[in-house]
């Protein structure tokens, strides 16, 4: 029961939290982000579902190049044909993020943006993230059915870095919960579908900071001189 209890407590949080600060018409704005696809542009859904594609095999060839590993993958294509195991993956791939992006996206980051610059914002929300996932390590068999084998060591950076990527989708989509879930799932998916070995993880994490400084960067650029205490800041 505590185990249910922790693992919705994003969702709950975002929600009360919602419903305190804005009464019933946030909660509902919570609830039109989710589903509205209008508010996605069309170019931005063709990188919601093709960035991790893409950015896993850009860092396989790098790892193979560089010596990293002689194989960066495992593909496992088996699982489409396998419809309880399949169920199972789209279930972790797109209903689990689903509580944690109302949560951490939908309401406290949006939260965060009112004080803070987006770096700063991201940088919070991801620290916030890399906590509430951090135990998720050590319960008996939570990974268990998936090729995903975490360390501290590396997830937790990956995970703060992680969020600038969620954020960069979410802040381009107009808000969009949605869309950002949906990339979240396509992340989870993908490195499922394509068996990322262990050898790759730490190195992965070089090319989640290598995008994200690009980021950080684009975002200071795109930052206007302060002239009153609602500018955002760096």
């Amino acid at each position: 029961m505590l185990f249910l209890v922790g693992s919705a407590s994003l969702l709950l949080a975002g929600v009360v939290l919602a419903w305190l600060t804005g009464g019933a018409e946030r909660v509902r704005e919570l609830g039109r982000r989710l589903v509205d696809v209008r508010r996605v542009p069309a170019r931005w859904w063709l990188v919601v579902f093709a960035f991790w594609p893409v950015f896993n095999v850009v860092m396989a060839g790098a790892a193979l190049v560089l010596g990293v590993t002689d194989r960066p993958f495992h593909v496992t294509l088996d699982v489409l044909f396998d419809p309880g195991t399949l169920a199972f993956q789209l279930v972790l791939a797109f209903v689990f993020p689903a509580v944690e992006e109302i949560g951490l996206r939908g309401y406290w980051f949006d939260r965060l943006r009112e004080r803070f610059s987006t770096t700063t914002a991201g940088l919070v929300n991801g620290g916030t993230w890399a906590v509430w996932h951090a135990p998720f390590v050590v319960f008996p068999g939570y990974y268990a059915n998936t090729t995903f084998d975490p360390d501290l060591s590396w997830w937790i950076p990956m995970i703060v870095l992680d969020t600038l990527l969620f954020v960069w989708v979410y802040t381009s989509t107009n808000g969009s919960i949605l869309a950002v879930l949906v990339f979240h799932g396509m992340m989870n998916l993908t490195g499922e579908l394509l068996g990322i070995s262990a050898d790759m993880y730490p190195f992965v994490v070089t090319g989640y900071a290598l995008a994200a400084g690009v980021l950080v960067v684009w975002w200071h650029r795109q930052q206007r001189p302060v002239k009153s205490p609602q500018a955002t800041r760096l």
